[in-house]
């Protein structure tokens, strides 16, 4: 449930590097784009799976204990330095407006000198930063806002799809601190191979972030296929043509081979310069939740919506108070091999008539006539013009129209969310998409005639599942401030 006192932050994207920032900053007002990281709930369920406290991989929301488990081991002085730590962090990054210490003792009513002192703490983990003293009209010390702090402790998201490969490191401002994007065909690629280059890639990125003084906290690597729970191993990626693979391990390569393993303590994942964690997550679960930070940082308010996106398959996400609920095992959203019309083409998967033969990035260029690399904005270009060319591409933008129509419609019925977020390739189709999805919504959903359908595009930009990564991998900051502080003397 969405905390009706906490509201998201307005945009501070300072661009730090060769990177970009996420958002124009507004008067140095709020915590940041980022600010959701303040709500435990961010990154749980992208890959299904119980997940107690943070690991390791430190990305998981803390559940609740059984009811024979004591709520909290005891009142040693270390735990209620952990847990008031942690509630602290909470406060300023969930903020709608940056805190001073007075807030704060406000908002969780610890003494001024225990919020001081955990305070400190932040400032020397390079969690928080200090701002310029506000002066007010009352008596006492300005007041001195705390922000998310920049350029230190940072989060790499990386991205392997069909046609390209990315990496991405974001601070806790959500400032892009440096990122590259190559472009190639890894259709029924060998992993072998291309796990070892895109760890090149991340490890290029990963560096020029910390040329600029930042510490990457972990990795995030998204797959566009089906991952398991424990967030290690790719189980299917039909695009790629990838089956079982033990990503880190192949990874490891790009470190100089597999040995790397070996040296690694029992149950540690710790890849060099690829920070403390390295975890995997599906591309569809992680776009999501790029795509639900930008809507409440904008729309002010928890965003619910169904997420569809499209590369060359086409995966999906739901998304609640603007949480990605993935399902138990992180499987729901395999909207792609979604049956539209049972005996239509084969696909990939090995099914037939799923919505991916209809709609995704290849069936569409290649309905319309288009050579497989060419891109969406091409295909908007052709359906301008009145001739034969033309026609064929507005024909195959109305077939992958209905087939999306169709698909979420089912999608509709079943989960009670009448908000669509196109994005990946359906971004700069959706004004030509959206009619026909509208159609098919109003004559399918049984509810459409008290429901108001909304189909509408994300701006995450390219590679959005990277600033997904990220922003998961910046969660085990928030989760656990206390194991960045640094160790006194």
């Amino acid at each position: 449930m969405t905390d009706p006192t906490r509201s998201p932050a307005q945009p501070e994207g300072t661009a730090y590097g060769p990177g970009i920032a996420l958002g124009g900053r507004l008067g140095g007002i709020g915590p940041g784009p980022i600010a959701r990281l303040g709500r435990r709930g961010i990154s749980r369920g992208l890959n299904g799976g119980p997940q107690q406290g943070t690991s390791e991989g430190g990305v998981g929301r803390r559940e609740r204990p059984p009811h024979h488990q004591a709520q909290r081991p005891g009142a040693r002085q270390e735990t209620l330095r952990e847990s008031n730590l942690l509630l602290i962090t909470e406060e300023i990054f969930s903020a709608a407006e940056s805190l001073s210490r007075a807030d704060l003792s406000i908002r969780t009513g610890m003494t001024r000198s225990t919020v001081s002192r955990l305070v400190d703490d932040l400032l020397a983990a390079g969690i928080v930063r200090e701002g310029s003293p506000i002066v007010g009209g009352t008596r006492g010390r300005p007041a001195v806002p705390l922000h998310p702090a920049r350029c230190t402790l940072a989060g790499l998201g990386v991205e392997i799809n069909v046609d390209f490969m990315a990496a991405r490191v974001i601070d806790l401002t959500g400032s892009v601190l440096a990122e590259e994007i190559i472009e190639g065909d890894f259709s029924a690629s060998d992993p072998a191979e291309v796990l070892p280059q895109i760890g090149l890639l991340a490890l290029r990125v990963a560096r020029q972030a910390s040329e600029a003084g930042a510490r990457v906290v972990g990795t995030v690597m998204a797959l566009p296929g089906l991952v398991t729970a424990e967030e290690d191993r790719l189980m299917l990626a039909p695009n790629l043509g990838w089956r079982d693979v033990d990503v880190p391990q192949m990874m490891c390569r790009s470190l100089g081979g597999p040995e790397q393993l070996a040296e690694l303590p029992e149950g540690s994942p710790r890849l060099g310069g690829f920070g403390d964690f390295f975890v995997v997550a599906n591309e569809a679960k992680l776009s999501a939740l790029a795509a639900a930070q930008e809507f409440s940082a904008h729309e002010e308010g928890e965003q619910t919506f169904f997420y569809v996106s499209a590369q060359m398959g086409i995966g999906a996400a739901v998304v609640i108070d603007g949480i990605v609920d993935a399902g138990p095992r992180g499987w729901a959203g395999e909207i792609g091999h979604v049956a539209v019309e049972p005996g239509g083409p084969q696909c990939r998967c090995g099914a037939s008539g799923c919505l991916e033969v209809f709609a995704g990035k290849g069936a569409l260029l290649e309905a319309a006539g288009l050579e497989p690399a060419a891109s969406a904005e091409e295909l908007v270009s052709l359906t301008e013009w009145e001739d034969e060319p033309g026609e064929r591409a507005r024909q195959a933008i109305d077939r992958a129209g209905w087939a999306l129509g169709v698909a979420l419609s089912g999608a509709v019925n079943l989960l009670d969310v009448d908000d669509i977020v196109l994005g990946g390739e359906f971004g700069p189709l959706a004004d030509l998409l959206r009619p026909r999805i509208e159609q098919e919504l109003r004559q399918r959903v049984l509810a459409a005639r008290w429901s108001r359908f909304r189909v509408r595009e994300t701006t995450t930009g390219v590679a959005p599942a990277t600033t997904g990564g990220a922003l998961r991998a910046l969660r085990a900051v928030v989760d656990d401030p206390l194991r960045w502080v640094p160790e006194a003397g």
